[in-house]
């Protein structure tokens, strides 16, 4: 099935800083490379605003070669450079709950900057500005066309796929610092894992039924699902386009589960040496070692 092929990883060639533009096996062992096609770019933020006929594409790609994962390949973010990250608090039911906090009654939106972008497989800055740094597992949606004052009905079709994100906050900053806004102790450098792909949506049948999971240290720590969301996509990127123009490669982080550090008793949070493991099941897996600066 063509369609399955459309698994979008951004990667480097090992002694090459040319960003290159592929298909992830689903297994994620392999994957082909797509920049060397005719017309086709390097980075998937271009390929999205030209939006092509993914269907041809994949044909194309069916005639390139295989390149094995291995240590001379490097998976980037797969969005590496978008044009807004956009994030949702408070949007899991279980999350609320484990706050004892009601369901917000609209969606509590706050930003990341790009900064905080790294790839599926790469270190975590333990900052030593913080002592508080925690997990948030969550389903990444990505923008595939302009959207302004988007209809709540019409909302799904302005979806390009989907990825996983590893939401690393410092609760300190978050919480205790900075007068109470978010900003700081959502973007430090490194705090935000993605990948390992962007999912083309035309391979995720509900995506209000995938299952997200976070361990530390091989220890299960989260276990929802997105039949849990409080405020679906639809919603969002209604609600957001009436006042901000989305982008193709613009990307809202949606939202975390229940089992975050902060609300464990006592609360747990990371240090260097840690390993975080990241996973919406369909979507892929992430795996980000925590380390000293």
């Amino acid at each position: 099935m063509l369609a399955a092929r459309m698994r979008f990883v951004q990667y480097l060639r090992k002694g090459d800083l040319a960003k290159r533009l592929g298909f992830l096996a689903e297994d994620q062992k392999s994957l082909v490379e797509l920049a060397g096609l005719e017309g086709v770019p390097s980075d998937l933020k271009t390929l999205i605003a030209q939006n092509p006929n993914l269907e041809e594409l994949a044909q194309k790609a069916a005639k390139q070669p295989r390149l094995e994962l291995s240590d001379d390949v490097t998976l980037l973010p797969p969005i590496s450079d978008p044009g807004k990250i956009i994030c949702i608090g408070l949007n899991y039911q279980d999350h609320c709950d484990e706050q004892n906090k009601p369901a917000p009654k609209e969606p509590m939106f706050f930003s990341k900057f790009n900064n905080a972008l790294v790839g599926p497989q790469d270190n975590v800055i333990a900052h030593s500005a913080s002592t508080k740094i925690d997990w948030e597992v969550e389903l990444v949606c990505v923008i595939g066309k302009v959207a302004r004052q988007v209809p709540q009905s019409q909302a799904m079709d302005y979806v390009f796929g989907y990825s996983v994100a590893q939401d690393i906050s410092a609760r300190d900053w978050q919480k205790e610092r900075n007068g109470g806004q978010f900003l700081i102790g959502k973007s430090m450098d490194t705090f935000l894992p993605l990948g390992p792909a962007v999912v083309h949506k035309s391979l995720v049948p509900n995506v209000y039924d995938l299952t997200l999971k976070t361990w530390v240290n091989g220890v299960e720590k989260q276990n929802g699902n997105t039949s849990n969301l409080i405020f679906k996509l639809d919603d969002v990127i209604h609600r957001l386009s009436q006042t901000i123009t989305l982008l193709p490669g613009d990307i809202i982080v949606t939202g975390t589960p229940k089992g975050v550090g902060m609300h464990r008793s006592p609360p747990e949070f990371l240090k260097p040496g840690d390993v975080v493991q990241s996973e919406i099941v369909g979507l892929g897996k992430l795996c980000n070692k925590i380390v000293a600066p």
